[in-house]
């Protein structure tokens, strides 16, 4: 079975570069290098692996690497042995060493490639494991340092079981997870070429039936737990979760043009009822250890926004953006970087973030909506703008109220609402933020 590789196809090229993000060259020789997953070793490393962002559809085996904070990036090739493999996630520790997973497209297969000289040689490690062609589809690789690590590919062979292995010396040996310590598969149930989150000791992956298969103590013991919807990397249904500690974490699920946001605290055990997604970027990435979630987006609105409440409301840090933000991540509030397309080898392809979360210029809301439970009146206030416009949605998305306001202060009647939850979406010109209020 083919398998869907988890990457954005960002095909547009753009160079402008707002305030928040300063523009870096990846240093890569062919132009339109998309980035699709960056690993952030600490404030001085980061890894960042590539894809083909013109639109070809090529498959691309390039990363860049910066030892200095992105002063200079340094492009390379992953050199596995074979062109034609596909590359699944890179797992680096420190500015010298790294694994890279990579797969063949038709038959699986696959396996795990190391480097100890900062990429410029790869050499293949557990080449016993995921030999079985059509079944053995290697999916991820991850390594908490430089001696415990594990992989994970599709259930193959006799067992049925996801083949999943353990190390403990850097990957000199591999030992497979007994099958009686893994969760029975579901019928049909694979999992997906870098479909995994890892946060403290904890490790998951994803699966094509909505569920996550979780460690918490390194990949020496599993669970499974299903997640509030079907399949995360269908067209028809997809989700993408993160986890900002071992137990913080979010989920978003995309059903057509639907979008529902969900969290859960422990772990991904349970979720919460989950409610419609207020915000306008979708590429989530957490601040780890805080409640902070920045979202890019290389879709319209183009742009970032980011939420410090775990979700529940969200500010747009550039409004009206014509600069394609791709996959962040972030080291803290004030260390991030974020995708972009290079024109050439000196010329743009990732951003720095250049700001600090969740200070009082970016945490503090233009607009304040109180009181919060409120009965029958709300006052919305709206300093440093004369006009802006107001709409009331359910948790169903159906709007319930629209309204323009004048003035610094406004109060709106909702006595004629339900009891529940609404958002406030409140705009101006030059600014948008969602509110979440209670009705009692």
């Amino acid at each position: 079975m083919k398998k869907l590789l988890l990457s954005f196809s960002l095909i547009a090229l753009t160079s402008a570069a707002n305030a928040q993000w300063t523009s870096q060259a990846t240093g890569f020789l062919d132009a339109s290098r998309g980035i699709g997953e960056i690993k952030i070793v600490d404030a001085n490393t980061v890894w960042a692996v590539a894809y083909d962002g013109s639109g070809a559809g090529a498959n691309v085996q390039d990363f860049t690497i910066t030892t200095n904070g992105g002063t200079s990036w340094n492009a390379k090739t992953f050199d596995v042995g074979d062109t034609t493999l596909s590359i699944t996630n890179i797992s680096p520790v420190s500015a010298t060493t790294a694994w890279v997973g990579a797969y063949d497209q038709t038959n699986g297969l696959g396996g795990v490639f190391k480097t100890t000289d900062g990429g410029d040689t790869w050499t293949p490690q557990n080449t016993t494991a995921y030999t079985t062609a059509g079944e053995s589809w290697f999916d991820a690789v991850h390594f908490w340092d430089a001696n415990v690590g594990v992989t994970m590919g599709d259930p193959a062979g006799a067992s049925g079981e996801f083949e999943v292995y353990r190390t403990t010396d850097g990957g000199a040996t591999w030992n497979a997870i007994p099958p009686a310590s893994m969760p029975n598969p579901l019928s049909g149930e694979y999992g997906y070429n870098g479909g995994y989150i890892a946060n403290g000791d904890s490790f998951w992956f994803t699966t094509n039936k909505g569920r996550l298969f979780r460690t918490t103590d390194r990949g020496v013991t599993w669970s499974v737990a299903q997640a509030p919807l079907t399949d995360f990397g269908s067209a028809a249904q997809s989700g993408q979760a993160d986890f900002s500690t071992p137990n913080n974490g979010c989920l978003l699920k995309t059903v057509g043009t639907t979008y529902t946001f969900y969290t859960t605290s422990n772990g991904g055990t349970t979720w919460s009822t989950g409610s419609t997604f207020t915000g306008t970027r979708r590429l989530l990435s957490y601040v780890p250890g805080t409640n902070i979630i920045v979202a890019t987006s290389a879709a319209t609105p183009y742009g970032t926004s980011v939420s410090t409440d775990n979700g529940t409301s969200w500010t747009d840090l550039e409004v009206g953006g014509t600069t394609q933000r791709g996959v962040n991540a972030f080291l803290n509030t004030t260390t991030g970087w974020c995708g972009g397309f290079n024109a050439d080898e000196f010329t743009d392809g990732i951003f720095k973030f250049t700001g600090v979360l969740g200070n009082q210029s970016f945490n503090a809301s233009k607009f304040k909506v109180y009181p919060n439970p409120a009965t029958s009146v709300v006052t919305i206030s709206t300093p440093d703008t004369d006009s802006a416009n107001l709409s009331v949605t359910d948790l169903s998305g159906k709007v319930v109220m629209t309204k323009s306001l004048n003035g610094i202060e406004n109060n709106v009647d909702i006595s004629s609402l339900s009891t529940g939850a609404y958002f406030f979406e409140v705009s101006s010109n030059s600014k948008k933020e969602v509110i979440k209020i209670v009705k009692n």
